[in-house]
């Protein structure tokens, strides 16, 4: 098994590019939601995006896509990757592409309070319950401080379906740790996330009346970013960064990824940022990131905690 390494400038560059690419996703579905709904572009997004990944999976020997003990917890994760683009998509048709990327990015903390609760080897320190105080603390004030105008309180429920959306990417995060798909391939797990997000996506959007399509450029290149780029070279880039460099200095780029997408949002969307929303981020962010980098945390106090005696 190959050595993974610490990261370099290279993983660097490649990780910042990749968070840019993240960031932007919301970004792009709402520039181009006039002529394509946000929920359409996910669903032929995926299907199109399992097509073009469907050539680079690799099984091991005997191990088959559609066996069951994988196909079953396939589709439930499937299910909950539907669930959680169907919220973003309705998130995005009533609040900024800001407030839903960084409300999005809060699944860590949901994903360490499942497995506190599932797994006894995941059992939460006194450090990351602070984590989690402080993210909820800043959710709680992302929230503050609104009009109760009727363009207010839509804006309030578009970031209520966004923060359930960090929710059920979380719990994707946490059946996948949970199912026989913790043993399969990155790809095969994808494959059936991307496929399964198509045939649940398309029957929605018809059901809501969203499968009406303007071929526009804006709305072309939409889709040219979220099937080439999005869903599937950010996606195998990612995957090629975890087989050679360790995951914890990966993980640390990804808070990146919601100011990314604020300043997006700033610029493309001339979208404007509550003076709490962006402490609420600070604390959020902060939180996700105690929680997620406890281990290093604790190492460092102790250091600095010998250091002085």
């Amino acid at each position: 098994m190959e050595q993974r390494k610490t990261l370099d400038a290279q993983a660097s560059g490649l990780m910042i590019i990749l968070c840019m690419i993240w960031g932007i996703q919301q970004v792009v579905l709402k520039l181009a939601a006039a002529d394509i709904a946000p929920i359409m572009q996910i669903a032929i997004r995926s299907g199109l995006a399992a097509l073009l990944l469907f050539p680079f999976i690799r099984l091991p020997h005997g191990v088959h896509l559609y066996q069951r003990a994988y196909l079953l917890p396939g589709i439930w994760l499937a299910f909950l990757f539907s669930a959680e683009f169907i919220l973003v998509a309705e998130a995005l048709r009533y609040t900024t592409a800001s407030h839903t990327v960084v409300l999005l990015y809060t699944a860590p903390i949901f994903v360490a309070l499942g497995l506190h609760w599932k797994l006894p080897a995941e059992k939460l320190t006194a450090i990351q319950w602070g984590g989690i105080f402080l993210a909820f603390a800043g959710i709680v004030l992302s929230f503050m401080g609104r009009d109760v105008e009727p363009a207010a309180t839509q804006a309030l429920m578009g970031d209520a379906m966004a923060l359930l959306a960090g929710v059920m990417w979380a719990l994707t995060t946490i059946s996948l740790r949970l199912t026989k798909l913790s043993d399969a391939a990155p790809t095969q797990t994808l494959f059936y996330q991307l496929v399964g997000g198509c045939i649940f996506l398309l029957p929605v959007a018809w059901l809501t009346g969203q499968t009406s399509i303007h071929w526009t450029w804006v709305s072309i290149s939409s889709m040219a970013f979220h099937v080439l780029i999005m869903s599937l070279l950010s996606l195998m880039l990612w995957f090629w960064l975890l087989r050679k460099y360790l995951a914890n200095g990966l993980g640390v780029f990804s808070f990146l990824t919601p100011i990314f997408g604020m300043i997006f949002g700033v610029v493309f969307l001339g979208e404007q940022i509550e003076i709490n929303f962006i402490i609420g981020t600070a604390l959020v962010l902060a939180g996700v990131m105690i929680v997620t980098l406890h281990v290093w945390i604790k190492r460092v106090w102790q250091g600095l905690i010998l250091s002085k005696l």
